[in-house]
């Protein structure tokens, strides 16, 4: 349930905005979605073609930018792909790690008209 609060303020980001560039539509919203944020991009989905009904970004094209997971061992800074539930490093073997990526969330760019 926590796509509902956040695609809330997608529509308020991208409305605002869209205000401030004197648009009158929003056509399309580029999306950064990192694999270890927890949001499903098919639930982000559905909260925009509900709740952007009646706003400038109604009928807006979603675009979902991926990005996986990717990890740093604090002992050797080596930065590697977790392989399932392996964190460990594949250089040194230690298990000291910390996510430099995978986690995002953010509006890249959007386009309006």
């Amino acid at each position: 349930m926590h796509e509902f609060g956040i695609t809330e303020n997608i529509i308020n980001i991208a409305s605002a905005k869209a205000g401030e560039a004197q648009a009158g539509k929003v056509i399309q919203i580029n999306l950064v979605i990192g694999e270890m944020s927890g949001f499903v991009p098919d639930c982000i989905q559905f909260y925009f073609d509900t709740l952007s009904k009646d706003t400038i970004a109604q009928g807006a094209v979603l675009h979902f930018e991926l990005v996986s997971a990717q990890l740093r061992c604090r002992n050797c800074s080596t930065i590697f792909s977790p392989q399932d539930t392996l964190w460990s490093c594949p250089e040194c073997r230690g298990q000291s790690v910390e996510i430099s990526k995978g986690r995002e969330l953010y509006i890249e760019s959007m386009e309006v008209e």
